[in-house]
Order: C-alpha cells, then sequence, then structure tokens
C-alpha cells in the first residue's frame, strides 16, 4: 500500500462510517470516508489541472483541521510530495521550507499565511501556485475553487498516478525543528507511512471504534501518524476547534476515546488534579500514595481479566469516588489510552493516571522513524519506559549508550543534504538516534537523555539534564526547567514560572500579579527552592542543582525557544541566556 491510495482504500473500506468531526458555526459536523475521498479525488484532479506532476513537492502552510486532511491525501494522491510548514513559522522559517523544497504550489491556511508567502516570494523562484482554504482580499485561489475545477474532470490520470506510485517515493518531507542549524527535510517514503499506520492498528493503538481528539499540528510527524493510522482503522478524527483555551470543553462534547498529546499537557493537568496535596502533610501525602497504588494495582487487575480481591474494593471505590471520577471527566469520560509522546514524562505522573483509568501510555520515535519506534500496550507496560519496539522496527545500543533504530520505519534521507544523510547512519546501516538508552531483559527500551545535551562539567562529570529538569517541572509552578554546567564545577538552572498557577496563588496572597515582580519575591523563591529541594533529593550530590534564577517570563515556541511540541531548543536557550547562567557562577 502507499499513501497515494491511502483516502481512496478507507473510502472503500468504510464508506459510511464517519471519517472527520469538526467544529463550525458552533456546532460539530462529520464527514464520511466517502465524502472525505470525493472532497480528496477533487482537489487532487484540480493540482493535475495547475500542472502540478509527480514527484513535485507542495507544501501546506495551515492548521490542524479538515482542510489539512484533505489537502494532505489530495496531493499524495496526484503522485506529488507533501511538505509540511507550522502555521506558527515566520515568513522566513516558511521560505527555507518552501525555498529547500522547491515546492511548486503552497495550500495556506488563511490570509496571515498567504501575507508571509507575499513577504518571501520574490525567494521562491520555484512556486507557482499560491492557494488558500479561507478567502482573503487578495483573490488568491482557494482551495473551494481547486475542488470546483477538479470536480468536472476525468479520474483518468489521477488513477494512472495513483497506480504509478510506489513503495520508495517520497511521501512526505518534514523538517526538523532545527534545535541548531537551519532545518533539514526528512524525506519519508511511502513504505514508512503505510508501515507504521498498518502496524499502530494491529497493536490496537487505534481502532475502528476509536474516536481521536487532535489538536497536535499536523504539520508534525506525530500528528500525521495517528491520522494516517485513523484511516487505516476506519476510526473518527475530532479536530480541535482552534480555540487551545477550549481544549478541555471539547473533551467534554468529543468525549474521545483515543487522545494524543505531549507531555507538558499532561503535566499541567497532574499538576491540577492533585493541588489537594498543597499544604498536606505527610500522613495525608503517604494516604494519597496509597490510594494511587490501588488504583494501579486494581486496573493492572482488570486488564488481565482476574478477579479484584475483596480487600481492595472499599479502598478503590473510595479514591474512585472521591478523585480518579473527577480526573476521568477532564478527559470527556471516556479516553480509552492517551498517547503520551515528543518527550519524556515522569512515572509518578504516569500511574496518577493509570490509577485514575485515563492510561497515559508513553510511546518513542522521531521524524527519522515515521513517528514510531516503540509504544507501551495497555497489556504490556512498563511505567518510566517507552515500551518495547514495534514489530517493524529493530533496536540495539552502540558502545556509547546511543539508540540506533533498522526497519522498515527509518526514513529514507535528508533532502539534498547527502553529508547529514551519510553521518545520521552507522556503516551497517542503522539509524543514529542521538538519544542514549537501555532496553532490559524483556525488550522495554528506557531514554536516559540526548546525546548532545549531555553536560561535562568541569570536575569531568557527565550529565544528562533532562531527567532532574522533568523531576523539577512536576512542581505546581514550574513551567520550564534548563540545567546548566558545561566546564563549570556544579549544575545551575533557569527557571520560569507557570503563570496558570503562579498568579492565582499570588494573587489571593496579596502579592503581585506581574510574572517580572514574582521572579523576584522571596516567598516565590522559595517555593521554588522547595520544589528543587524535592527534585534534587532524587539524584546524587554531584548532579544536584546548586543556584537558580526565575526569569521573569516564559519560554515560548514564538521567541524560538521551544519547538512546536514544546521541547526546548536547549542550545538557543544557553546562547540567549548565556549571562544569566555567568551570574549564577559569581
Amino acid at each position: 500500500m502507499t499513501m497515494a491510495e491511502h483516502a481512496r482504500r478507507a473510502a472503500e473500506r468504510f464508506a459510511d462510517r464517519p471519517a472527520l468531526r469538526f467544529r463550525r458555526d458552533g456546532t460539530w459536523q462529520d464527514l464520511t470516508y466517502a465524502e472525505v475521498w470525493r472532497a480528496v479525488g477533487e482537489i487532487a484532479r484540480g493540482l493535475i489541472q495547475l500542472g502540478i506532476q509527480p514527484g513535485d513537492r507542495v507544501c501546506i502552510f495551515a492548521p490542524t483541521g479538515p482542510e489539512w486532511t484533505f489537502a494532505n491525501y489530495a496531493i499524495a494522491s496526484a503522485g506529488a510530495v507533501v511538505v509540511s510548514i507550522y502555521p506558527t513559522n515566520s515568513a522566513e522559517e516558511a521560505q527555507w521550507v518552501a525555498g529547500n523544497s522547491e515546492a511548486k504550489a503552497v495550500i495556506c491556511g488563511d490570509a496571515s499565511h498567504v501575507a508571509k508567502i507575499a513577504q518571501v516570494r520574490d525567494g521562491l523562484p520555484m512556486l507557482d501556485h499560491v492557494i488558500v482554504v479561507e478567502p482573503d482580499a487578495d483573490a488568491t485561489t482557494t482551495l473551494q475553487q481547486l475542488r470546483e475545477s477538479g470536480a468536472g474532470a476525468s479520474s483518468d490520470e489521477l488513477d494512472r498516478r495513483i497506480a504509478a506510485v510506489t513503495p520508495q517515493d517520497p511521501s512526505t518531507i518534514i523538517y526538523t525543528s532545527g534545535t541548531t542549524g537551519p532545518p533539514k527535510g526528512c524525506v519519508i517514503t511511502h513504505r514508512s507511512n503505510a508501515a507504521v499506520a498498518d502496524v499502530i492498528n494491529r497493536i490496537d493503538v487505534v481502532t475502528s471504534d476509536d474516536v481521536v481528539y487532535l489538536y497536535l499540528p499536523l504539520a508534525h510527524i506525530f500528528a500525521q501518524m495517528l491520522e494516517n493510522a485513523a484511516f487505516e482503522a476506519g476510526a473518527t478524527l475530532a479536530y480541535c476547534g482552534g480555540d487551545v483555551s477550549r481544549i478541555i470543553a471539547e473533551l467534554g462534547e468529543v468525549k474521545p476515546t483515543i487522545l494524543p498529546s505531549v507531555p507538558r499537557i499532561f503535566e499541567k493537568l497532574y499538576t491540577r488534579a492533585t493541588a489537594m496535596l498543597d499544604g498536606a502533610d505527610a500522613a495525608q501525602r503517604e494516604r494519597f500514595a496509597q490510594a494511587v497504588q490501588v488504583g494501579v494495582t486494581v486496573r493492572q487487575l482488570r486488564q488481565r481479566g482476574e478477579p479484584v480481591p475483596d480487600q481492595l474494593r472499599p479502598a478503590f471505590d473510595v479514591a474512585d469516588g472521591q478523585i480518579f471520577a473527577d480526573v476521568r471527566a477532564l478527559f470527556g469520560g471516556r479516553v480509552r489510552e492517551a498517547v503520551s509522546g515528543a518527550a519524556p514524562i515522569a512515572p509518578e505522573v504516569l500511574r496518577f493516571f493509570y490509577a485514575c483509568g485515563v492510561p497515559v501510555i508513553e510511546g518513542w520515535g522521531m521524524t527519522e522513524t515515521a513517528g514510531l519506534v516503540s509504544v507501551n500496550r495497555l497489556d504490556h507496560i512498563k511505567f518510566g519506559t517507552i515500551g518495547p519496539a514495534v514489530p517493524i522496527a529493530n533496536t540495539r545500543i552502540a558502545g556509547d549508550g546511543e539508540i540506533e533504530v533498522s526497519g522498515d520505519v527509518v526514513f529514507k534521507e535528508y533532502w539534498r543534504d547527502p553529508q547529514a544523510t551519510a553521518e545520521a547512519f552507522t556503516e551497517d546501516g542503522w539509524l543514529r538516534t542521538g538519544d542514549l538508552g537501555a532496553i532490559d531483559d524483556d525488550g522495554f527500551l528506557t531514554i536516559t537523555g540526548r546525546k548532545k545535551d549531555v553536560i561535562i562539567t568541569a570536575g569531568g562529570k557527565n550529565l544528562t539534564p533532562a531527567n532532574l529538569e522533568n523531576d523539577l517541572k512536576r512542581g505546581r509552578f514550574v513551567s520550564q526547567a534548563v540545567m546548566y554546567a558545561d566546564r563549570r564545577p556544579y549544575p545551575v538552572a533557569l527557571i520560569t514560572l507557570d503563570a496558570d498557577e503562579i498568579l492565582p496563588w499570588a494573587k489571593d496572597r496579596g502579592l503581585p500579579t506581574e510574572l517580572p515582580l514574582l521572579a523576584e519575591h522571596d516567598e516565590v523563591r522559595a517555593l521554588i527552592g522547595a520544589d528543587l529541594e524535592q527534585a534534587n533529593a532524587r539524584y546524587a550530590q554531584v548532579e544536584q542543582i546548586k543556584r537558580f534564577t526565575i526569569l521573569g517570563h516564559d519560554l515560548t515556541q514564538e521567541s524560538g525557544e521551544l519547538t512546536p511540541t514544546l521541547k526546548l531548543k536547549r542550545s538557543v536557550v544557553y546562547e540567549r541566556y548565556g549571562d544569566v547562567f555567568d551570574e549564577m557562577y559569581r
């Protein structure tokens, strides 16, 4: 199978099933698989009429929504290559992606995206067409007009193109977030995308009965992987309406069974759900820990189909009524599993949500592996690991601790960058992932850090900062934590405050409600110091953070300090706040 035939094949198999669910004019609307294929086919024929040839690159510069899906599968069906641009990218970033890929057309979301392309159009000599989903004042060709032009065209050429695509052909080019240097275009083949969609279906991550709520950017491989898997299974994709402040409300309306997300979202929900522990004494905290343990034990017994002992039922019922049921309601009440990717998440958080009946399943993949290498399953799970490798991936640990991967998941190359491609692979053809880790006797993978993030102190000690940073971010008032110690005598940290938590706390105590003022306030420093002391206690003395500075603002994607999946761009932060780190050593 290729992605060129993916939408058509789904329509043949699941014609009348709801494929897409989206909010328009205040109501939720559905499109069936047959209706989706009708739109995809019309847009594909419209692209052919525009002169798009097999192998041409076509960019999608639009937010997550049904039109993104139409465009994605239409481009593939026409034999062209999908190139995704994050909807939040600047004009210069969009120019790099469209220019480096030599795109012939760009499908924009609205007038703001069209305007960004217009700013850099002189630097895009290969770009012939700009198409927009939402009509703008400049009379740019709309996606609807493209559909209308393709609606009356013959399907003969489209059928020939679908049949001509091979599994080895490029399907998608996704540009890495560029933590250092300009982004590189990862060329993912039809074979890799189709194989990942198939295996997600086979191991029941997404099934035909599922409703998948998607707010993640479809420009990212994580969201694309789940979209492809939903079409393979015949599931329903429900898109966020565009207002992220309504995500919790929309979960209650859509009642999804699958919720893919990034760790930061689960960490914030965990902080809110466990707010009752603020000010709790040791005995109360112990009772809470026991309730979570009872919840985990009962859920595991039920998952295995084993009876729950009578002595556990009363304690579980109390915990369920007082804690667990409210947490399930936050997710809409029907979530079968939430899928966490893109960054590590603390085992304590995973255990809590599992006990509540909202299992957050951790997996691992990267753009260079079509989004998937390993994943925990409900009946085969180890908290704190990223699960065993899926059947289409092979993993091994190199001598320096780096995880290496082979199999159908592995990408083809970096677009027109043979040097970077060669450096990405070992002599025997395994992908160097850049992640450090281990594989236990049961085949479960654990990531211990990023190879390029390893910090070497002045004393020669190698530190991997991610684990301690993640433990520190579990604190209620911490948004981001960045450890620094390169060639220095001891680790220090840059910390940002979670405005959603710290501002109400400050208001209740009559303190300033501006982040810059709170960052300097003694009471706030004492709060963060307590969180740091708790996080440090899990590590050896040489690994512990000795000093910290609180920034008067958060790190953001817009400022270039975080990736679109909220991962830290460490090199950017180190360079931008170098003077702040230096000051902590004076």
